[in-house]
């Protein structure tokens, strides 16, 4: 840490509420440390950083500001249900700064501040208004659901649909037909509605509704983060949930077992499928539904972050006649879409390509795709022992979730058959261990895998106002990047908010790392190598790991190092 740093943190607001989140158990010195040493390079506020990196949670960071500070911490539950008449700022000017008015008095106007220890947005509101400001803690993420609740465009919307459903909107939970009935009626209908086009023009991939005691949350995950908006009153909950349900022909009466669905719909003139689960929880019913854009899906390698380099190994592997390609990583990944391209690339008329999955995302022209159901018995290992019959070039498998599955995918590859899946683990070198802990031979593992592919996704910089800079000395060399730039000095880049994107960041990329099957590694797999040691003979025949590919695309002003340490295990 430099000198710069130190003088500039000794006693500063952001150092003493650091310190108390450490005092509270609330933050890990390494996790301080590695931020601190990462704000010479992103600049503005530490707390800030804290958060943004996942660190610390936003209630704690709040709470500890507060007590710090001497500052009251106030809750969106407590605030009012109508800003003040006379305090007028423009919606962006607030969503910018992350501060709301939520009072006012002859005395001034009462302000809820997200960074409360940054003095710019309290004196920028107090020049704006030519008023003085009584600063209130709060939660960002509360903050923007109040700017929403208060000012944005779906408050008059969602406003006038709960007027209109009156006081009988809630209903009997245990009368099924009255569920039914309500759920039917216009204003939830456009109350439903009103969420899913809410999710459109935020490009949510996915929708989550979340019933608690005294509240019904809305959240939105755009380019992999949560983000919560407005939300319709508790006493709506069991109509809301009951007409998504009827919506994806689910059972309204069945509220003790999970239930997953879909539903087909048009918004905004684009044709979307959503896919939707629901399970029972201690207040209602969650439901989760995922958006699946079929007009705007790229199946295109460079724009989901292959380079050159990267690919010719990837369509080397690819373009082997038999044998198993997979792709690894954890959940919403988009290890599906990579193998949409990839069979994309493969569908050719001389080539028979059959794919099981659960459930069939994206529907492609000339590839047979086969959706399992598993309460009639047609699982992923009954399905495969028929297609085989079926006398395909191309396998695809959704995902190799047992032995049995494993062991058809094996016996296919041994055949003459191309087979592609995917595997929930970490990193690529996880993959292998992962097959042998299921009980797959290491002697039919070495026999059949080409190659492994993990990845992940982040978000990508909004290109036309990413701010680039000067990579200092010290973050040179802590993340070894003059391995990839040998001479001149090395930029970064950081994300700076824009009426196109508020937060500096507009979709996602993928970062990734690709073990090619080769005799040293082979030689391991028989000797039972654990995923350290194959990782490291995976690296020494040339793998660039997930984090070496997040730091060249963080050079390359595609994303930032923070976004590459959130989703990696490294730093």
């Amino acid at each position: 840490m430099n000198a710069a740093l130190n003088d500039t943190t000794a006693d500063s607001p952001d150092s003493r509420i650091a310190q108390a989140l450490l005092t509270r158990g609330r933050l890990k010195e390494t996790d301080l440390g590695r931020a601190q040493r990462l704000l010479v390079e992103a600049g503005g506020s530490l707390s800030a950083l804290l958060v943004r990196l996942g660190l610390v949670s936003e209630r704690d960071m709040a709470e500890a500001a507060s007590e710090v500070l001497d500052l009251p911490l106030l809750m969106a539950k407590d605030c009012p249900e109508l800003p003040p008449e006379s305090v007028n700022l423009s919606v962006r000017f607030l969503r910018q700064l992350a501060v709301c008015p939520v009072g006012e008095d002859d005395a001034g106007i009462d302000l809820l501040v997200a960074d409360p220890q940054d003095a710019y947005a309290a004196e920028a509101v107090q020049l704006a208004t030519a008023r003085p400001v009584r600063v209130r803690v709060g939660l960002r993420s509360e903050i923007a659901n109040l700017i929403e609740r208060y000012y944005g465009q779906g408050r008059s919307a969602m406003g006038t649909i709960v007027e209109n459903l009156g006081d009988d909107g809630a209903g009997d939970e245990d009368d099924v037909e009255r569920l039914r009935d309500l759920a039917s009626e216009a204003p939830v209908i456009r109350l439903v509605n009103l969420v899913i086009q809410r999710a459109v023009e935020l490009r949510a991939s996915d929708i989550h509704i979340e019933p608690f005691e005294n509240r019904l949350k809305v959240r939105y995950r755009v380019d992999g983060v949560l983000e919560e908006t407005e939300s319709p009153p508790s006493n709506l909950t069991a109509a809301v949930i009951s007409r998504i349900k009827i919506m994806a022909r689910l059972n309204i009466a069945e509220r003790r077992l999970p239930q997953d669905g879909r539903i087909l719909v048009r918004v905004q003139g684009k044709e979307l499928d959503l896919r939707v689960s629901s399970v029972p929880t201690a207040h209602g019913e969650s439901v989760v539904m995922r958006l699946l854009d079929r007009e705007s899906v790229v199946l295109d390698f460079h724009a989901l972050g292959f380079t050159d380099e990267f690919l010719a190994s990837f369509n080397k592997v690819l373009d082997q006649p038999h044998g198993i390609l997979l792709v690894t990583g954890p959940t919403g990944s988009g290890k599906t879409t990579t193998l949409y391209a990839a069979l994309n690339r493969l569908n050719t008329s001389d080539v028979k390509i059959i794919t099981v999955e659960d459930p069939v995302e994206y529907q492609i022209e000339g590839i047979n795709q086969i959706q399992v159901k598993p309460q009639i018995g047609l699982d992923f290992a009954h399905a495969l022992r028929s297609i085989v019959r079926q006398d395909p070039d191309i396998i695809m498998i959704g995902e190799m979730r047992d032995l049995e599955t494993s062991k058809i995918a094996i016996q296919s590859a041994l055949t003459g058959h191309l087979v592609l899946s995917t595997l929930h683990t970490n990193n690529a070198a996880g993959g292998i261990t992962r097959l042998m802990d299921m009980g797959v031979e290491d002697y039919l593992l070495t026999s059949t895998v080409n190659g492994i592919l993990a990845q992940r996704l982040l978000r990508r910089l909004e290109p036309t106002h990413a701010e680039r800079y000067e990579a200092t000395p010290e973050v040179v060399e802590q993340f070894g990047l003059r391995r990839f730039q040998a001479n001149g000095p090395i930029h970064l880049y950081r994300p700076k908010p824009s009426a196109l994107s508020p937060t500096g960041y507009l979709g996602r990329s993928t970062i990734m790392e690709f073990l090619v099957m080769n005799d040293d590694l082979r030689r391991r797999v028989m000797q039972h190598a654990g995923m350290g040691e194959l990782e490291a003979a995976a690296r020494a025949s040339g793998m660039r790991t997930m984090f070496e590919d997040g730091l060249v695309k963080a050079m390359q002003g595609i994303t930032t190092i923070e976004e590459v340490l959130r989703v990696t295990e490294e730093g």
